[in-house]
């Protein structure tokens, strides 16, 4: 059984576990709930009950407890023992994905194995979305109350994707570098890892982040072949379609001849630097796994590493900072994101309290 095979990998940390309910302080679902079993620690037992046969995998108390956890990985930033708790977690679904699932899950899980590893399905997929978010007659619907709270949820989601054309943080068009006069005679080579829906949602986000790291003197490679970094599919238990995924992406930028692999989707870094886990068991893939691995970088690391040019025109700015989980937890960068911010001129910083859950 995967769970049980995942919690003998981590079987000391486990047994070193000082039920010391830090995790518990720390986990959003248990702060939200009050609820013992949607705590790690919680979820560990049930899932060690389960591994040794005193619990079956079809209760649906364990599947509503495990579903409800969010994956935000806070409980391994404040854990003593170390406990790879997002490990385990994913082993888990991974193993619940094998039962009987609903109607809606069953829907979920295609889209993930059908549509979202194929970058030109992917395409056609999210075109209807973002046609209708330039649509005014969608802004107005969300400013209503005549959708379902869910639906507007969604809509509302989907709107905040829109690129932010009148943002002071946008240079005017006729200054935007242009990647093919940029890269000319550069010394530093990197590639950008694209996303699945940051790819059809935020491309105005990976423009700008080219366009950051061109003029730091880079020379960058989009590789159009790349595809999903297997992040939401782990999450939902297709293990093996994430390393599927994950055996793609390392072919396609291995014949990229470059120093860094730069990522700014703090999940996809997460997905990106755990390859050399994912495929630890794979003979073909373990070693080219962690290679590819130590090349990635999130965006805001690799600036702060290569000496950050803030540029010269002020951006008259009070900000904040909400740290993403992946990036603050999983990828452990908690500090380059807040020194980039601090060394943009004009930019007034406010902190954010609890900023890291």
């Amino acid at each position: 059984m995967m769970v049980a095979h995942a919690l003998a990998h981590e079987a000391e940390k486990l047994l070193a576990c000082i039920h010391c309910g830090l995790c518990v302080s720390a986990c959003p679902t248990y702060l939200q709930l009050g609820d013992e079993n949607d705590s790690p620690r919680g979820r560990l037992y049930l899932m060690r009950a389960v591994a040794e046969g005193r619990l079956p995998m079809t209760s649906k108390a364990l599947a509503r407890h495990i579903d409800l956890c969010l994956g935000c990985r806070a409980c391994e930033t404040v854990c003593p023992s170390g406990v790879r708790y997002g490990r385990v977690l994913e082993a888990m679904r991974a193993d619940l994905a094998r039962g009987r699932l609903t109607l809606g899950q069953r829907s979920a899980r295609f889209l993930l194995n059908h549509i979202f590893t194929s970058p030109t399905r992917l395409r056609w997929f999210f075109a209807p979305a973002r046609w209708l978010r330039r649509r005014a007659f969608a802004r107005r619907l969300a400013e209503r109350k005549l959708l379902p709270a869910r639906l507007k949820l969604a809509l509302e989601l989907l709107l905040a994707t829109s690129p932010e054309v009148d943002s002071p943080l946008a240079p005017p068009r006729q200054q935007q570098t242009s990647p093919s006069a940029s890269t000319r005679g550069q010394e530093r080579r990197v590639a950008v890892f694209a996303g699945c829906v940051a790819r059809e949602l935020f491309e105005w986000t990976n423009r700008a982040t080219k366009e950051v790291l061109m003029a730091h003197g880079c020379a960058v490679e989009d590789p159009p072949d790349q595809v999903c970094c297997g992040a939401l599919h782990a999450h939902a238990g297709e293990i093996e379609t994430a390393r599927a995924l994950a055996r793609r992406n390392i072919r396609v930028f291995e014949r990229c001849a470059a120093e860094a692999l730069v990522v700014n989707v703090a999940g996809c870094g997460a997905m990106l630097k755990e390859y050399g886990e994912l495929l630890a068991d794979d003979p073909e893939y373990a070693e080219r796994a962690r290679a590819f691995a130590a090349r990635v970088r999130d965006i805001s690391e690799y600036l702060i590493e290569i000496g950050l040019r803030p540029g010269s025109r002020p951006v008259r700015l009070t900000v904040t900072y909400d740290a993403p989980c992946h990036l603050h937890h999983a990828q452990r960068v908690t500090t380059a994101p807040l020194e980039l911010i601090r060394r943009i001129p004009g930019v007034t910083f406010v902190p954010l309290v609890e900023s890291e859950m």
